[in-house]
């Protein structure tokens, strides 16, 4: 035993025999203390420090190697949960917070909040306290995005969603509101192609344009505009073509043909002149193709007494009307399709026009009316 005033007084062996000796039960704590001149704190200390533990394996640990085996185990726990998290060095505030929320029922919440460093009581208000008013109609409002998405089948935009929410729900919100919670919802945005400008064009004299790209009209029947685009079916091409009220942008009708002729053109022409119940002083606009340049179609047209109108040649923004209707029915919903035969083609079509188009889809041109409730308003004030 060790009598110098510095360093450990008793050596680990006196220790061990005093716990021994106290063990075996023939003396008592306060008896030891006495005949050894130890202090009865000491002698306690050692007690729990030297007591043993036998595993299930029937191996003999002192409580002092218990204590080491606690500590290395919850070093282990505590870089487990570090790696569970997936929390990097300079992770957020929130990621700390979800990586809790996340592990919660894999560790206890006071270990997690220690290693990730996040107060316990921060933890329990960001989860179990009530959220705010804004954060409860926002998800409200993203519940009512997500429907009006789904219902347009994914073809409006946060401009045309902040409408039919005012329109149909009456919420007034701005519509960078609307993009942020779309955004949040992880909903794809509408894009728009850039027109290429560099177009070349020359008057022609036999193919005058009477309209001007004057695309405003004050009434119905009084100009029609008409092109035609193609679609892919199986490896072969169908062609679509309409005609199109400018006063409301309605497609008053629509054919597809295999072929690209004249007889796409004219039928087309006669199902929208007999829907509309043979209107007089009709003015029908198209570009120079040779379908609409064919003597039959402008001798249909001069029997009917309808003025025929032409783009400029390459020149699409004169009937910029049709071109943008084919931009977005590709967009919107041929181009997300494939076709494997004419009547899915025509199906798709009809749904497109009849069922979206006219009847659903908000117009920025027309003060975000449907060509439908664009002609009703007008019939109505007649």
């Amino acid at each position: 035993m060790s009598t110098g005033k510095t360093g450990n007084r008793y050596d680990e062996d006196f220790k061990r025999t005093l716990v021994n000796l106290y063990q075996s039960g023939g003396k008592s704590q306060a008896a030891l203390c006495k005949e050894y001149g130890v202090s009865i704190t000491a002698l306690g200390r050692w007690i729990k420090q030297y007591s043993t533990v036998e595993t299930d394996d029937g191996e003999i640990l002192t409580a002092k190697q218990v204590k080491e085996l606690q500590k290395r185990n919850a070093q282990l726990e505590e870089l487990m949960i570090l790696k569970k998290a997936n929390c990097h060095l300079h992770a957020t505030f929130e990621q700390r917070l979800d990586a809790v929320h996340k592990l919660r029922f894999q560790h206890d919440i006071k270990i997690l909040c220690k290693v990730l460093g996040v107060n316990r009581s921060t933890y329990y208000k960001h989860y179990n306290s009530e959220p705010a008013n804004r954060t409860k109609e926002n998800q409200k409002i993203a519940k009512l995005i997500l429907q009006i998405y789904a219902d347009y089948n994914k073809r409006l935009g946060a401009y045309k969603i902040t409408y039919v929410l005012q329109r149909d729900y009456g919420i007034h919100i701005s519509v960078g509101r609307v993009y942020r919670l779309m955004r949040t919802l992880q909903l794809p945005r509408m894009s728009t192609d850039k027109p290429y400008r560099n177009y070349r064009h020359k008057d022609n004299g036999d193919c005058p344009d009477h309209l001007h790209q004057d695309f405003n009209q004050k009434a119905p029947n009084i100009v029609w505009a008409s092109d035609f685009t193609y679609i892919k079916v199986s490896g072969k091409w169908y062609y679509l073509c309409i005609v199109m009220d400018l006063f409301s942008r309605k497609v008053i009708s629509w054919n597809i043909s295999g072929k690209p002729d004249v007889k796409l053109v004219m039928n087309a022409f006669k199902k929208a002149y007999s829907k509309r119940n043979c209107p007089s002083g009709l003015m029908f606009h198209s570009d120079q193709g040779s379908q609409y340049t064919a003597f039959s179609f402008k001798q249909l047209l001069d029997s009917l007494n309808v003025v025929q109108s032409f783009s400029k040649k390459g020149y699409p923004f004169d009937n910029a009307c049709c071109e943008c209707f084919f931009k977005y029915l590709k967009k919107e919903e041929t181009n997300r399709r494939t076709y494997h035969s004419l009547q899915e083609l025509q199906l798709s079509v009809f749904k497109y026009i009849e069922g979206y188009y006219n009847s659903r889809r908000p117009h920025s041109s027309l003060g975000m009316l449907t060509p439908n409730e664009k002609e009703e308003l007008f019939w109505n004030q007649a």
